[in-house]
């Protein structure tokens, strides 16, 4: 990747040092198919305990990729694996098929644009079914049923009861023992984000969909949908800090616009008057405040939603979510993802099953060498809330499948305001659930 500080000069940080062995073995693999090669862009400084600033050059623990911080974001992590360890050894579906005798083949592992249809996508099939009545007593039924349905295929891949604490049901009574968590009970914990610009020499390398902050324009149509590129958000304990003496240490079109060089100050990128107007102009669909965790079979599944706004039309109100993804295999074994199942309830009383091939037209591997992938993708409804779970279907190398769980979370809205394109390149895209 050619994007890594000079290890030689990192001692005594072990862990860092052996975080950052695996991306410079990364790149010298990456020099066997091109000429790229190895470049001190830094020096590796001390993770801190407390916030970062604006300004700060970074390494994704992660991806790799070099950022620059923009602002902090303060959210509410539901992290599922805290309130019921035996989630991250348990799957509702589990399917032993014997070992494979090909090779899978390899996931293209280029980030890849968003492209927004209304509707499903061709590779995915969609039924809905409406609830008898769309009240409150009729919705919360609805979200605190199991959904599993009468239908056999829901009886392949059901999944667990996720409003009530009551216990899964199942003809083996050591699994009689574990029970739904509910998402009411998950008690969230604070912990810090931050807007991030990526290097835009990276984003081809790296296995993150760098299109993947998108917002609703001032367009009468409810389907169009524009991305922001290089725009991402990262987790606190996920920012590798380092300082560069480059005035222009990343390739950004908004890093000028946003930062100013100051020799001085302690990051030496302060930010303009230009960045603190955009915060606040675009606060909200750029607010993020709920992120859901849960494990299985040492795969974890990361979701943050984002309220992007409502359009009206003639006939209805069409309420718009984005959705952040990130699967990562925690495991020695690589998997790779088959299948996406979601259910998608509405408080207009309808219950939506969504069941497709990979995502984002990937089936993408997670190895120890490359454990994780990040996508986003959209969902509307018409009403001003809903929830959604579901599963991801994932085949390890032995052979071994099994229903990765998507953890519940909430769709909610926020009073309308009115977006405008933000400063920079957005370019017009279009989506589909996945």
């Amino acid at each position: 990747m050619g994007l890594l500080l000079h290890v030689f000069k990192w001692d005594k940080r072990w862990q860092l040092l052996h975080k950052c062995d695996i991306l410079v073995k990364r790149s010298i693999k990456k020099q066997a198919a091109s000429s790229t090669k190895l470049a001190e862009v830094g020096r590796l400084l001390d993770a801190k305990e407390g916030k970062y600033d604006t300004g700060q050059l970074f390494l994704h623990r992660i991806f790799g990729y070099r950022g620059v911080i923009l602002f902090p974001w303060t959210a509410r992590v539901y992290d599922r694996d805290l309130h019921n360890p035996s989630r991250q050894t348990t799957t509702t579906t589990t399917t032993v098929t014997a070992a494979a005798t090909t090779t899978p083949a390899t996931s293209n592992t280029e980030a890849s644009s968003i492209i927004v249809k209304a509707g499903h996508s061709d590779n995915s099939t969609a039924t809905t079914s409406a609830a008898p009545q769309a009240d409150a007593a009729a919705s919360a039924a609805a979200w605190q049923a199991s959904t599993s349905t009468n239908t056999a295929a829901d009886a392949q891949q059901s999944t667990t009861k996720v409003g009530t604490a009551t216990p899964i049901t199942s003809n083996n009574n050591n699994n009689n023992k574990a029970s739904a968590v509910d998402a009411k009970e998950v008690k969230g914990k604070t912990q810090t984000f931050y807007q991030v610009l990526i290097d835009t020499r990276d984003c081809p390398h790296i296995r993150a969909q760098t299109e993947a902050v998108t917002f609703l324009g001032n367009q009468d149509s409810n389907r169009s949908l524009y991305a922001i590129p290089g725009l991402d958000y990262v987790a606190h304990d996920d920012i590798m800090p380092y300082s560069s003496n480059d005035k222009q240490p990343l390739q950004h079109e908004l890093f000028d616009k946003f930062l100013t060089h100051t020799p001085d100050a302690e990051p030496p990128f302060v930010s303009q008057e230009t960045l603190k107007a955009w915060q606040e102009k675009n606060h909200p669909w750029l607010d993020m405040s709920d992120v859901h965790k849960e494990t299985t079979e040492n795969v974890r599944i990361t979701v943050i939603p984002f309220y992007m706004g409502c359009r009206e039309t003639p006939a209805s109100s069409v309420y718009w979510w984005r959705y952040c993804i990130r699967l990562e295999n925690l495991g020695e074994l690589s998997v790779q993802l088959r299948e996406r199942h979601w259910r998608i309830f509405s408080l207009s009383g309808t219950l939506e099953t969504v069941r497709g091939r990979g995502v984002v037209g990937q089936e993408p591997i997670l190895s120890p060498r490359l454990p994780a992938f990040q996508y986003s993708s959209h969902v509307s409804l018409q009403a001003p809330s809903g929830h959604m779970w579901g599963t991801f279907r994932l085949e390890r190398e032995d052979g071994y499948s099994f229903d990765c769980k998507i953890p519940p979370f909430s769709l909610e809205s926020k009073p309308d305001d009115v977006n405008a394109p933000p400063v920079g390149g957005a370019s017009s895209t279009r989506d589909d659930s996945d």
